[in-house]
């Protein structure tokens, strides 16, 4: 279940790795979304397809990316010194541990992904502060167990201190028959009193047609996902408390003076996001 990439002896094989270069990837997708290079041409014939269908998907993407970064500066600033980012992504700077450690230098963060393209690139993720540590483990969500028992998860965190868990544009992923709400409360549950919970997720709330049009494009393109209403995005929180200012869309989730996506709509920004911690 866990092939890891580790710091001290290199990056992955990459001639081991199949990464599917004919077909389109969601991570390459939100590469191509970010500005990134890390795209080939069916992902960007496939990234035209859904921009065809939901023009502000590329609004969207970079309004969940500034989220990512302001809720893992917010954690870190809080007292956050153990990060588990799941759903990763292909690297782009600055990832999750260059805003943890850039607070906290001696953070510790171990990111997971289950697609080939990230693994390929997790070198990136291993660029650690002196003082902290970064780990990268080829893991799947939907295999919560599997997960939390890596190796690289194991060595990296102490399970019984507090953690910040992240699973940024992730979920919507995750289809139905996977039972995402099961999924996260299995992690939760493995997370003592003080660890923390990051989401965003794509919602139809403000625009269902313009959110079916984007489902389907990913659909057609090899990725199945499912958009989630609000109530829906709340189960994943129960039990534990939502930091200020709640659940919202990304955008509007803590933004920083002068934030540059000011006049960006909530039908824009399509994602809704909160941060909460265990009791």
């Amino acid at each position: 279940m866990s092939q890891a990439v580790d710091g001290g002896t290199g990056g992955a094989d990459d001639s081991a790795i199949d990464l599917e270069l004919d077909r389109a990837h969601s991570a390459r997708m939100y590469d191509y979304y970010l500005g990134g290079h890390t795209n080939f041409p069916a992902d960007r014939e496939a990234a035209g397809r859904a921009m065809a269908l939901f023009p502000s998907v590329l609004v969207a993407a970079r309004a969940n990316r500034e989220f990512m970064h302001r809720a893992t500066r917010f954690l870190a600033r809080s007292g956050m010194r153990q990060f588990l980012d799941v759903g990763t992504g292909i690297p782009t700077s600055p990832n999750l541990h260059e805003i943890a450690q850039e607070e906290a230098p001696g953070a510790r963060i171990v990111y997971a992904d289950n697609d080939p393209i990230v693994l390929a690139h997790a070198q990136a993720l291993l660029r650690s502060h002196p003082a902290g540590r970064t780990a990268y483990t080829h893991a799947d969500v939907t295999d919560p167990a599997a997960l939390l028992d890596a190796p690289e998860v194991r060595e990296t965190l102490d399970l019984g201190r507090p953690v910040a868990l992240s699973l940024n544009a992730l979920l919507h992923f995750v289809p139905g028959e996977h039972r995402a709400h099961e999924i996260v409360d299995h992690l939760k549950a493995a997370l003592p009193s003080g660890s923390t919970l990051a989401i965003s997720h794509v919602t139809p709330d403000f625009d269902p047609e313009g959110i079916a049009r984007l489902t389907e494009a990913y659909r057609a393109s090899g990725t199945p996902g499912q958009a989630r209403t609000r109530e829906e995005f709340a189960r994943f929180f129960r039990g534990w408390e939502l930091f200020e200012p709640g659940i919202t869309t990304s955008h509007r989730w803590r933004p920083d003076p002068g934030q540059t996506f000011g006049n960006v709509t909530d039908a824009e920004a399509a994602c809704y996001a909160a941060v909460a911690r265990k009791p």
